[in-house]
């Protein structure tokens, strides 16, 4: 079952369609690297997604699948397999679960085809690897190198990585201005159920603001402005609000030259863990055990509440598992990181 990487010479990797989970598969992009070195690895990926893995280390080159824009529909999926088919890939490494990722890789004809056995497409795979209940059960970086090593793809540092150009690193510090930063990150893509109380945010905002002499700013994307704009006017210190004002490259470089990163489970926290900043991170409805930050510099702030976690995007009844966590909860472990005890 496993390749023989002198055969291989182009590599597509279809991400994931989450930038939490594609932060994720980084430790894998680093495997795959390390047992093709030689090979051309090429990243599949969604518009947002795809600017994750540019200048990354592990990814030669970047293709955007956008099936809102102009791979729509059928006949937008078959466009995009003709496109890749045209680049004559040796092997397929399918990181998201979907059926249709196979079903595109296939019409590609790309001939060796690795991936697990979800969504029911172990037929589609020529390389299709058994999913668990130990499976299932892994933090999503080891969910992602357990299928790889079995095939053979192994090796890498088992870390997260990302990386900023120089020039995004000087907008960021040039963005910021003098003095250190505590990002607040308030919003979570996937819904609803995953925010902290803005109204808290803004408290644990303005508490550290006070404590350590250290500014405030806010980061999320277009769809948490409100939330944003709600936060600002809740506080008494002035933060810098740039929710909604800056791409995914440039939140990963505002995020990277934070001191500290507040936030729910979301696609910033894995962004802040993959720069090493440190991170109090609020979860309540998911499962901090397969999807918590890999980062030595972290505290999960939960309560244990009996429907947590139930994994849903929006809380059916009345968020008690956010409800539950306070603003003393957070500041603890804020002050934990940075440095002092209270």
């Amino acid at each position: 079952m496993n390749l023989e990487p002198l055969s291989i010479k182009r590599i597509l990797v279809r991400q994931t369609n989450w930038i939490g989970d594609a932060v994720m598969t980084t430790p894998a992009m680093g495997a795959i690297r390390a047992t093709f070195p030689r090979a051309e690895i090429v990243v599949a990926a969604n518009p947002l997604v795809a600017e994750l893995f540019r200048h990354h280390p592990d990814c030669d080159r970047v293709v955007v699948f956008d099936k809102k824009g102009a791979h729509r529909g059928i006949r937008g999926m078959l466009c995009f397999a003709g496109e890749l088919r045209r680049e004559r890939f040796d092997l397929a490494v399918l990181l998201q679960n979907a059926a249709e990722a196979a079903v595109i890789a296939l019409l590609a004809r790309i001939p060796k085809r690795v991936g697990y056995r979800t969504d029911g497409r172990r037929l589609l795979l020529t390389h299709s690897v058994a999913v668990g209940e130990t499976e299932k059960r892994l933090h999503h970086t080891a969910y992602y190198l357990r299928m790889l090593e079995a095939v053979g793809i192994r090796g890498g540092k088992g870390t997260l990585r990302l990386e900023c150009t120089a020039d995004e690193s000087d907008w960021a510090r040039k963005t910021l201005g003098d003095g250190e930063f505590v990002a607040v990150n308030p919003g979570a893509a996937y819904g609803s159920a995953k925010r902290w109380i803005p109204e808290r945010f803004a408290e644990v905002g303005d508490r550290l603001a006070k404590e350590f002499g250290i500014r405030v700013v806010l980061t999320g994307g277009p769809g948490e402005v409100e939330i944003g704009r709600d936060i600002e006017a809740a506080m008494s210190s002035r933060p810098l609000n740039l929710i909604g004002k800056t791409g995914v490259r440039q939140m990963m470089a505002v995020l990277s030259c934070c001191r500290l990163v507040v936030t729910n489970d979301s696609g910033p926290m894995h962004v802040a863990a993959a720069f090493g900043i440190p991170i109090a991170a609020v979860f309540g409805p998911t499962d901090h055990t397969t999807t918590s930050p890999l980062a030595e510099n972290c505290r999960i702030i939960r309560k244990e509440i009996d429907c947590a976690p139930c994994l849903l995007r929006q809380c059916p009844t009345d968020h008690r598992c956010m409800e539950a966590v306070s603003v003393e909860d957070v500041l603890a472990g804020a002050r934990q990181l940075l440095g002092r005890e209270g």
